[in-house]
């Protein structure tokens, strides 16, 4: 540190001790220790909490201002910038669980435009959600370390 001329703040700094159980929220993310499968101990990080529901909020919005097909091209950039940022680690079961939650929440916007109760799992397939009204669709977790 002294050779890059680095002075480190004690008042932001925090040192946690991931062997004991504490946890470390960094840029987002959760960090904590745990046991792998194979027994050994590894890193975990996954989203806040706090940053999904954000997130939801935000969209949750978005449905409740617009009742047109609009909604998609202001909810596509939103989502494709968080997931995106979110996409490594252990982010999976965030990233399906907000998958779930926008079909849902999609179904729900198209039955109520036409005045109808329920979701329409019938009367749409996840495919034509996505084909045909173009819902983002790239919730792929990439396996690489944050550097």
């Amino acid at each position: 540190m002294a050779k890059l001329r680095v002075d480190i703040n004690e008042d932001k700094s925090l040192k946690v001790d991931l062997s004991q159980g504490e946890k470390l929220g960094f840029l987002g993310f959760e960090y904590r220790r745990i046991c792998s499968r194979t027994g050994k101990w590894r890193a975990q990080y996954v989203p806040k909490l706090k940053k999904r529901t954000a997130l939801l909020q935000k969209l949750k919005e978005i449905f409740g201002k617009n009742v047109s097909q609009r909604v998609m091209e202001l909810i596509n950039p939103i989502l494709r910038g968080w997931v995106h940022y979110f996409a490594v680690g252990d982010s999976s079961r965030c990233l399906s669980y907000i998958k779930l939650w926008m079909e849902r929440k999609i179904r729900r916007h198209l039955m109520r435009a036409r005045q109808r109760t329920g979701l329409g799992w019938k009367r749409w397939s996840t495919q034509w959600l996505y084909h045909m009204l173009g819902l983002f669709n790239d919730y792929r977790v990439a396996r690489r370390a944050l550097c």
